[in-house]
């Protein structure tokens, strides 16, 4: 069967496996919108340079062909923009405005670009307007929801053309060109329908298809589900399909006319298959998600998808794993359908099966990467096959292709209200597996909105110890992208939390994480206060190891405040604790601290005879980048005792130890105060 497909907002672009898609009519259209790029702005005419980039607004109903016009007109043009032209999508297809963050997000990305996670919108749309400064490129923001989501993505760069696509006037936007457009002219449409329904039925009666482009009134969504129809029956002629629209001419616009038409025939799981889509997280759904809405397999929910594609009901994605969206212009219809044919009941237990099946995707796509866990191949062997990746890599493929339907599941799912505990179980599964196939670096942005959603949650539901996780969390986001002072607010906030939840776990970090805070900002004496308290828990606890941790925290916070005496006796403190342990390689680490605060406080003698013992501990614990680093110390330090010669042996040392030794980070005890993991929610999965 051929394969049909319509734009995001129902354009007239044809699938054909023969053939590359064509674009059809619209020439008066286009020569418009390209006269409008060389015509005179109104700042030009008045003598003044253009301040900002040209907009061309394309405007029409959904399934009108915007979209297919706007990609026409780009690749016309894209020749002119040396610099290469960047796309974003606006709103969602169920008619939900995508915030201006994401989309300046995903046009930072796009110019491979850094975008901090839990960046506020005014940051990234300037760091967006920075980039595109000086530039020479095109810009299509596609379905815009309203002139301010336009505005805010605008560049400060005349060069630059931004193409919009809306479904009306983009008011508050000073010159603007818009381009309104409605049917396609007859014979276009006649082109569009015989490439579905095929060349003879329409050469042997040209004049029924005329006719059913006129009731069709040229929308090329429309066309294109009439075209599908067709194309399924092979036998039957254009004009008992022409018949059968006007006798319906009354009710509705014709896109709605011709998909109840294609809708009462298709068969009842089909049917139902198709207005549950509706649920689907950005319009967007797979095999898993079809099966899990209806109740039905996931070979059966592949079928069927498939022959959706082939009616137009839906477009498959050029995607690693089978994915297929929903039209724009057809998402209200099946809303609709869905509100009066399903139950309250029934939908919101497809929503909860639907949320089920992602969350034990998640949990599969995680374990797979957990080879060395016996308990993570337990879990995994007694998942059904269907929800088993093969490999890692399939595990990942299938992670980034779902990655914004998973992401809009989480935000659905927080939203709804009723489905809290599904939410709570699909976020943590959400952030462990972008942890282990994406890492937290790559993640900070997609991780900073799961943990606020957490933070939602937590606070509706009243559970102070997930909120003063997710806050924690919040708080070492905001300290990594430099907002330190937000950062301190939530960890203030994390701790009120977590004393009402009674979880020393969370109290200590946050205590701690205050500390951090504070001495990030240059407070050493908050931060060895903060140190202080957070010792005192663990000390309290009997958690040895971490209280020889923090006691060094608070000697780094009283060296930085230059009172050495109470760093001296901190560190020695953090080494008794490593010794007690048997933490050699923590213990030489503590001993080069020492070392170092004792070549701060003049005594260059006991710095060299610290730093020699802290050589032989190094290399008991193996670590040649730490002897190197003590090697280059005792080096500096012979050099300020008057002893050149032996300072060179030590160099030389050196350099022999890091030309064998790999690079690696070096971080000392002080700078792992962050690296305690507290889960965002119950780890009940």
């Amino acid at each position: 069967m051929t394969d049909q497909a319509v734009d995001p907002d129902g354009a007239e672009r044809t699938a054909h496996p023969a053939r590359e898609d064509r674009f059809l009519g619209r020439t008066r259209e286009l020569k418009e919108l390209r006269a409008d790029i060389e015509r005179a702005g109104l700042d030009t005419l008045s003598g003044r340079k253009a301040p900002r980039a040209r907009v061309l607004l394309i405007a029409g109903r959904p399934g009108s062909g915007r979209t297919s016009l706007a990609e026409q007109l780009v690749r016309q043009v894209a020749g002119r923009y040396p610099d290469g032209v960047l796309r974003a999508r606006l709103s969602e297809p169920g008619g939900t405005p995508v915030p201006v963050e994401q989309a300046a997000r995903d046009l930072l990305a796009a110019l491979e670009l850094p975008a901090p996670a839990g960046a506020a919108e005014d940051d990234l749309t300037a760091a967006l307007r920075t980039a595109l400064a000086g530039r020479r490129m095109l810009l299509l923001l596609d379905d815009a929801a309203g002139a301010e989501q336009v505005d805010a993505l605008l560049p400060d760069a005349p060069d630059c053309l931004v193409v919009a696509v809306s479904g009306g006037p983009l008011t508050g936007i000073a010159d603007v060109r818009p381009c309104t457009i409605g049917g396609l002219d007859t014979k276009s449409a006649v082109e569009l329908l015989t490439g579905y329904a095929g060349s003879v039925r329409v050469t042997v009666d040209p004049r029924s298809a005329e006719s059913l482009v006129e009731a069709c009134q040229g929308h090329p969504a429309a066309l294109v589900l009439a075209g599908g129809w067709l194309a399924a029956r092979p036998q039957t002629a254009v004009s008992d399909l022409t018949k059968r629209l006007h006798t319906d001419a009354g009710d509705g616009t014709p896109l709605s006319r011709v998909f109840r038409l294609v809708y009462d025939q298709l068969p009842g799981p089909a049917a139902r298959i198709l207005r549950l889509l509706c649920l689907a997280p950005a319009g967007l759904a797979d095999p898993h998600t079809a099966s899990a809405l209806a109740g039905c397999s996931v070979d059966a929910a592949r079928t069927t998808l498939d022959d959706l594609v082939a009616l137009g009901l839906l477009r498959a994605l050029d995607t690693p794993l089978p994915q297929y969206e929903v039209p724009g212009c057809l998402h209200p219809l099946l809303r609709a359908l869905a509100e009066t044919q399903e139950r309250p009941a029934e939908l919101q237990l497809a929503r909860a099966r639907m949320l089920e099946r992602t969350v034990r995707l998640l949990q599969s796509c995680r374990a797979i990467t957990e080879t060395d866990s016996p308990q993570a191949r337990e879990k995994l062997s007694g998942l059904p096959p269907a929800l088993r990746f093969p490999t890692p890599r399939a595990a990942a493929d299938w992670l980034r292709t779902r990655r914004s339907a998973l992401l809009a599941s989480a935000r659905l799912a927080v939203a709804d209200g009723e489905l809290d505990t599904l939410a709570r179980r699909l976020m943590s599964q959400l952030v462990r597996a972008l942890a282990a196939h994406v890492g937290t670096q790559a993640a900070a942005p997609d991780l900073y909105g799961l943990h606020g959603l957490v933070l939602d949650v937590a606070e509706r539901r009243g559970l102070p110890r997930e909120k003063a996780a997710a806050l924690l969390n919040l708080g070492d986001l905001d300290a990594q992208t430099g907002r330190t002072r937000e950062a301190l607010v939530r960890y203030r906030a994390a701790l009120d939390a977590g004393r009402e939840a009674n979880d020393p776990y969370a109290t200590g970090r946050a205590m701690e994480s205050v500390g951090g805070a504070y001495q990030e900002l240059g407070d050493h004496d908050r931060a060895a206060d903060w140190f202080g308290r957070a010792l005192a828990e663990r000390l309290a606890r009997g958690e040895h190891p971490e209280a020889a941790r923090l006691y060094g925290r608070i000697g780094t916070a009283h060296t930085y405040a230059g009172r050495y005496g109470e760093a001296l006796r901190n560190w020695r403190a953090a080494l008794a604790g490593y010794r007690r342990s048997g933490d050699v390689a923590a213990s030489a680490r503590a001993l080069s601290e020492i070392a170092r605060v004792q070549e701060y406080a003049g005594r260059p003698e006991e710095s060299l005879r610290t730093c020699q013992e802290a050589v032989e501990w190094a290399r008991r614990a193996e670590d040649a980048r730490l002897q190197a680093a003590l090697q280059l110390r005792l080096a500096d330090t012979l050099d300020r005792l008057g002893d050149p010669a032996s300072a060179r042996l030590h160099r030389a040392a050196a350099e022999r130890m890091l030309g064998e030794e790999a690079p690696e980070e070096d971080a000392g005890p002080e700078h792992g105060a962050n690296a305690c993991e507290i889960r965002s929610v119950s780890s009940e999965d």
